[in-house]
């Protein structure tokens, strides 16, 4: 078996497995939160800002899909193993050291979580490193290991407000109803942005050729995300003054800041792709004629109508998956150039042309009468 293939196996079956044993550990932490209809509405709540995160994840990740596979183990170690470790360990320091409740919420919250949180990036960086090409690959991981976390806190915050623990306001519906406007209407966003600053340090250390980078940036990325963590979790504790200060002067700009990065990110990675297929054209790997085909979201989607009318779903598969298998080979041809490409790049970069090859005669792009043989 190829070291890439063992080292999916390997990655996929020790994540599944602390996705189950943290799905136990959160169902049993449900179970004991509240009664059942005060949980399944807490979890209806939470749910809410789910979707339209997602969505706008999913957006940013158009020009190289991540394999679903991945995104939704990510989403799952958030809410599931990334939740219960961070309250693991928080239980753990405070009865072994003591904590004062602000030294808790500000500084041991945000190291453990973002810890606990920023270890899917890790496994990724160390078992899976081909499948992260760059910084907007890291802050799209990131978001879904931030989303899973907030989701599975959201409805713990929720469940405790109802019930008026631990001087979360007043109880009830009223307490309910300010915690979701603050977590889920306000700042949906913030454990996302955390963590993406964890996900820019993992994507930096993939593109750099400096060793010293490399190595440094995802520490570099954990320490951003824990100031900006805690930096967000101490303003909740000195009133509403000191939170809408931090919101606009802080954390508003910090997530404008995070988007716009995210966007240059996903522009230049056309620029890239183009580059690195032109060059792979004038090696004989591609056809020129197709890269506008590729690299272009809106004629991607072009070319698959078109072969749909052309030659039914199948020829719309073989467009599918001839587009997905050029838009990898870009990328690993992009890493080569650089000389960061994984160490199996070459059976990679086989498996990419074998689709090109076994695929491009099955469809016609716009403007071909017949497919090319």
């Amino acid at each position: 078996m190829p070291a890439h293939y063992r080292e999916s196996v390997s990655f996929t079956v020790l994540v599944t497995v602390a996705v189950a044993l943290g799905a136990s550990a959160v169902l049993l932490l449900l179970a004991v939160s509240g009664a059942p209809s005060i949980t399944l509405l807490a979890t209806i709540m939470a749910a809410l800002p789910v979707g339209p995160l997602l969505v706008a994840y999913l957006w940013l990740d158009r020009y190289e899909p991540e394999p679903k596979t991945l995104l939704a183990l990510g989403l799952l170690w958030g809410a599931c193993v990334a939740t219960v470790a961070a309250l693991l360990l928080q239980g753990l320091g405070g009865f072994v050291v003591g904590f004062a409740s602000t030294a808790e919420l500000a500084v041991v919250a945000p190291v453990t979580e973002e810890a606990s949180k920023g270890l899917f990036l890790l496994l990724l960086l160390w078992w899976r490193r081909a499948e992260v090409d760059g910084i907007l690959d890291g802050i799209v991981y990131a978001g879904m290991v931030g989303i899973g976390f907030a989701f599975t806190e959201n409805i713990l915050y929720l469940a405790a407000a109802y019930d008026g623990m631990d001087g979360m306001g007043p109880g009830g519906i009223a307490g309910i109803t300010s915690t979701f406007v603050m977590r889920c209407l306000f700042s949906p966003f913030a454990h996302p942005l955390f963590t993406a600053f964890i996900g820019v340090g993992v994507g930096v250390a993939v593109a750099t050729r400096s060793p010293l980078v490399r190595a440094t940036a995802p520490v570099v990325g954990y320490a951003c995300a824990v100031v900006a963590h805690g930096t967000w979790n101490a303003s909740t504790v000195y009133g509403l003054g000191s939170f809408l200060l931090v919101y606009a002067v802080l954390m508003a700009p910090a997530f404008g800041g995070m988007v716009g990065l995210a966007l240059w990110a996903r522009g230049s990675e056309r620029r890239m792709l183009a580059a690195a297929l032109e060059d792979a054209a004038r090696r004989g790997l591609i056809p020129a004629t197709d890269i506008g085909w590729v690299v272009d979201l809106r004629a991607r989607r072009i070319a698959r109508r078109h072969a749909r009318a052309v030659g039914g779903a199948q020829a719309q598969r073989a467009m599918r998956d001839y587009q997905q298998a050029a838009i990898e080979l870009g990328y690993l041809h992009h890493r080569l150039l650089r000389g960061t490409a994984p160490v199996d790049w070459q059976a990679r970069g086989q498996s990419f042309l074998h689709s090109i090859q076994a695929n491009r005669p099955r469809f016609a792009f716009p403007g071909q009468v017949v497919p090319q043989q």
